[in-house]
């Protein structure tokens, strides 16, 4: 779908992959959310696998945006401003390194701009720690199971989890 209408991928990992893809699919120029599995060691894995913390995989959020609506730039400070990415290998009550701070990047340009945006954050005195977030190279994105994809949207419900 992202390369027949140029569009663009981003994958963004920042805690439960339920909000963050709840509050990314209400940006304008976002056209589709997957939630999903990304950095591990295990092909295909289930959500139980993942939260054994035994895969390496980190719970991420695929996003597909029109980068004439949006831009990276933004979609870099939604992410940044739905978590705390000072904190390590966990978000509020979920701990585990499914629930890293990750940006996952698809192109030299992204990879430049996360660098760049996560520079700029942390020497703006905003946060009293430094970010945490680590910058990778996209690998294998693996959808997570069915009843995870939408879950907010599906269940009515607006999140609270992130801030």
């Amino acid at each position: 779908m992202a390369e027949a209408e140029n569009l663009e991928q981003a994958t963004f990992g920042a805690g439960c992959f339920w909000g963050v893809e709840y509050f990314f699919s209400e940006q304008d120029g976002v056209v589709g959310t997957a939630v999903g599995y990304m950095g591990g060691t295990v092909d295909n894995p289930t959500y139980e696998q993942v939260c054994s913390g035994r895969t390496g995989h980190t719970e991420v959020v695929q996003v597909t945006y029109d980068p004439a609506r949006v831009s990276y730039d933004e979609l870099l400070a939604v992410f940044f401003g739905l978590h705390d990415p000072t904190q390590v290998n966990r978000q509020g009550p979920d701990i585990g390194t499914q629930y890293r701070s990750v940006i996952f990047y698809h192109t030299p340009e992204q990879e430049t701009a996360a660098r760049a945006f996560k520079q700029k954050l942390d020497a703006s005195g905003e946060f009293d720690r430094p970010i945490a977030t680590t910058i990778e190279p996209a690998q294998t994105f693996w959808p997570a199971e069915d009843y995870h994809q939408e879950y907010y949207r599906k269940k009515g419900i607006v999140p609270t989890c992130h801030r």
